[in-house]
């Protein structure tokens, strides 16, 4: 089978595009797992276009280990910014498991989705039982074995959980990430980020993400940061989150509705032998 896709990253988080509005054909977990495989084509994420009547279109994310994730917010940027060059519309709306989102294309390679209102309850987490998601009180070992303990989650349409710490260099985020993934605590598994607070609008991070492992950026949890960071009056309302290619800015207006801005890759037409 050849697919005609597209390839784009946002800050070095990376997708495999492949658009079915045309195409008309489905992928079992096995071929998307050797799309993601970074012996064959690779990426963090495999995303595919669907068509939808009423808005731009149906996006459906998948993580390199084949599962579906709920939400990604650097793939809808950089689907937005496909669709408009497509178009030139300024303005796309996606639908996605985690709900209808807007994109402004603000040109230079620069988009800005609106990512909802966070859930920080307990069950909307959702977690194994209930606790204060402010401070979850679980442990990590620095590689010094000093212990850090805490962690607040929230949902941004996938769960994530956030450590604030001093160095985030000091923590063996490989080893770290998939425990903490894989906690009880965690039934649908979690995203887990490391933070440090460098001033009042600037968190530097690093990510484990759920089904994709240690990533060069996560827009979603870009955003899980920068709520998580205002729950604890550590950050103002608009805040840049640094990974290692760059920065997003992420916004919390009074509607307590999360925007994310930042910029994405060119577009590079791929095809794909399965």
């Amino acid at each position: 089978m050849d697919i005609k896709a597209f390839k784009m990253d946002g800050l070095g988080n990376d997708f495999v595009i492949i658009d079915q509005r045309s195409q008309d054909f489905n992928l079992n977990k096995d071929q998307i797992i050797k799309v993601c495989d970074r012996s064959f084509i690779g990426c963090d994420q495999l995303i595919l276009i669907k068509k939808n009547k009423e808005i731009d279109a149906d996006v459906e994310f998948y993580n390199s280990d084949g599962s579906v994730s709920g939400a990604c917010g650097n793939g809808t940027r950089c689907v937005a910014d496909l669709l408009s060059k497509e178009s030139g519309k300024k303005e796309i709306t996606l639908l996605t498991a985690s709900g209808s989102l807007k994109s402004k294309i603000l040109g230079s390679n620069l988009v800005e989705t609106e990512i909802g209102i966070p859930k920080v309850n307990w069950e909307e987490i959702p977690l194994s039982k209930q606790l204060d998601t402010q401070d979850l009180k679980i442990e990590i070992v620095d590689k010094n074995n000093t212990k850090h303990i805490g962690g607040t989650a929230v949902n941004v349409g996938n769960p994530h959980i956030i450590f604030f710490v001093d160095d985030i260099e000091a923590f063996d985020l490989q080893s770290i990430g998939p425990k903490i993934e894989n906690h009880q605590l965690f039934p649908e598994k979690c995203n887990v980020t490391l933070a440090k607070v460098v001033n009042k609008n600037l968190i530097k991070v690093k990510v484990w993400e759920r089904g994709a492992g240690l990533t060069k950026a996560c827009g979603t949890a870009a955003c899980a940061t920068a709520v998580a960071a205002n729950i604890n009056n550590l950050v103002e309302k608009t805040t840049n989150i640094e990974f290692a290619l760059g920065n997003l800015t992420i916004s919390i207006d009074e509607k307590n509705s999360i925007h994310m801005k930042g910029p994405v890759s060119d577009i590079k037409n791929i095809d794909i032998k399965l």
